[in-house]
């Protein structure tokens, strides 16, 4: 989900669709008349983890969601810090559990919310205690975890695949 821009954010000015060369040719962009500003509209990166906690894979249901549905430890790449260290810091804000060890899945794209998802396979220890963005978390043994068909599930499946699993997959929930 990207942000609508109607207004330029260096003179107020409406933004409208304008045709412009750019390196791979001529590009339609919300640009700003007036001043020249271009809103790029680019991805945001999106960190995710399959968190193993204890031998099972670790999902948790986030405080926002209607639905029931549980998913990987999930949150946004700050300013200055690495994926790495991104992605540990959101485990630990969000399960209180400390990474010891962290390798990369795969980078999946997720465009109805306009992300770039780079996934990780993590290894953890500590307690859970939750964060309040997150109601509730389970525990699934690698052989009963399932997938969804989206950026992190795909994400998932990978993973599961790499450790000798086949993935089952789940039916998308209808909102």
């Amino acid at each position: 989900m990207s942000l609508e821009f109607r207004f330029c954010p260096n003179c107020a000015a409406p933004l409208a669709p304008i045709a412009q060369l750019e390196d791979s040719g001529e590009k339609v962009r919300l640009r700003c008349a007036t001043c020249g500003f271009t809103h790029w509209n680019n991805p945001t990166p999106v960190l995710a983890a399959v968190v193993e906690y204890r031998g099972q894979v670790l999902l948790a249901r986030n405080a926002a969601w209607t639905n029931k549905m549980y998913a990987l430890i999930t949150g946004f790449m700050e300013a200055g810090e690495t994926p790495e260290g991104g992605v540990a810091r959101e485990i630990k804000e969000e399960t209180n559990l400390d990474t010891h060890s962290l390798d990369l899945i795969g980078v999946y794209d997720f465009q109805r919310m306009n992300q770039v998802i780079i996934a990780y396979h993590a290894l953890v220890e500590g307690e859970v205690k939750l964060s309040p963005e997150l109601v509730d978390y389970r525990l699934y043994t690698l052989e009963a975890v399932k997938c969804w068909p989206a950026g992190t599930g795909y994400a998932l499946a990978k993973w599961l695949k790499s450790r000798g699993y086949e993935p089952q997959f789940i039916e998308w929930p209808r909102t």
